[in-house]
């Protein structure tokens, strides 16, 4: 009885696994699909992104996510970027917030444990052809922690950089939710 249970579930466990293998494209720019429909505009082929804007304090904030949106977008799209001169769309950003959150405190000194770090942005991705407004978000956060108390000492760049790439897959995410 106990032997033909388990071969049940591995037959389940058999068919589900095909059925997702068979789900799947081999092609990493049209993601899981069935058929041969994509996820993308074919009629888009390339996107500019200058170096975002900054209206906080925290200095290099725009050149680290305006590279990471841009290894984002060449890393889980099919578009190519490239020059202002010649891109079928343009993706413009301005960092409206950069903060710490106090999440955990130790109980006996009171001194923090775990923070996170906020990034907040606006964002706008138009087509350069007709002027059209693909995507527009404004106040678009992202977060992530990090852990400053002994033994581990992380620096806040730990923080930053984990909300960074956060908010880089987000906002190429959104630009792919406008099909």
């Amino acid at each position: 009885m106990k032997g033909r249970f388990f071969a049940t579930v591995r037959a389940c466990l058999l068919c589900g696994a095909i059925a997702v293998v068979g789900a799947c494209s081999s092609d990493h720019t049209k993601g899981y699909a069935v058929g041969t429909g994509s996820a993308f505009s074919r009629d888009i082929r390339t996107v500019h992104v200058p170096i975002f804007q900054n209206e906080t304090y925290a200095k290099g904030l725009e050149f680290e996510l305006t590279d990471a949106v841009i290894k984002e977008i060449q890393r889980t799209t099919p578009w190519k970027v490239t020059s202002s001169g010649n891109a079928d769309t343009l993706l413009e950003a301005t960092i409206t917030d950069a903060d710490l959150q106090r999440l955990t405190t130790q109980r006996d000194s009171g001194l923090t444990q775990e923070q996170a770090v906020s990034v907040t942005v606006s964002f706008n991705w138009r087509d350069t052809r007709s002027g059209k407004t693909l995507v527009g978000r404004e106040k678009f956060t992202a977060s992530d922690t990090f852990i400053p108390a002994y033994p581990v000492r992380e620096r806040i760049e730990v923080g930053e950089t984990g909300a960074i790439q956060k908010m880089a897959r987000d906002m190429v995410a959104e630009l792919r939710s406008s099909w």
